[in-house]
């Protein structure tokens, strides 16, 4: 008699689902959605794509504006424990580059960061990031840096994750420096190109 409830108790409720998958975002303002509602932001969008195909992962987005590398590394170790990701998405670096950082540095923190996302077994993007020209030879070597170190870890890298908006004035707020609510689906199908490979 109680196996008999307990199957139909199973009908009535259904099987619990299996937990999704989680990509991690790790970024700055760029990522958390700075100027716009946090649900606008490209990781937001992402997350609701991967729902609509249904596929098995959620987005965590750990985004903070005026993340530097420095900041995301000493962030991650806890957020890999916690939420135990599949993928690791790195958008950190502009900050660094703004602030004329030492780039050796900023390329230590990228290569800590990736060898902690692959020490818990995840895959890693690197989110690139590129200055403007007036930084001189120093814009070249910080768009290098992503390459250097994604290619060193074996990592997936999207050079620049700006690059759908970059030239378009219009998709940028009024500091200049922040994509606009309307930009973020570009970014996100960015992304998107870059992220699938991962998920498969």
């Amino acid at each position: 008699m109680r196996l008999v409830l307990f199957l139909f108790a199973l009908l009535c409720t259904g099987t619990p689902a299996l937990a999704a998958k989680t990509i991690l975002v790790m970024g700055d303002s760029l990522s958390a959605g700075y100027g716009i509602r946090p649900e606008q932001a490209w990781p937001s969008l992402i997350d609701r794509q991967l729902a609509e195909k249904r596929l098995d992962y959620s987005v965590a987005n750990l985004s903070i504006s005026g993340e530097t590398s420095a900041g995301g590394r000493s962030r991650l170790l806890p957020a890999l424990r916690q939420y135990k990701p599949a993928v690791v998405i790195i958008a950190l670096g502009a900050n660094d580059g703004l602030r004329g950082l030492p780039l050796a540095q900023m390329r230590d923190n990228l290569n800590a960061m990736a060898e902690a996302a692959r020490g818990v077994g995840a895959k890693i993007l690197f989110a690139g990031m590129r200055l403007p020209p007036n930084y001189g030879p120093y814009a070249s070597d910080f768009q290098n840096s992503f390459v250097e170190v994604a290619r060193a870890r074996k990592a997936a890298l999207l050079p620049f994750l700006l690059e759908p908006v970059a030239i378009r004035q219009s998709y940028f707020q009024a500091d200049n420096l922040h994509p606009t609510a309307e930009a973020q689906p570009l970014i996100a199908d960015h992304v998107w190109g870059a992220l699938l490979p991962l998920l498969k």
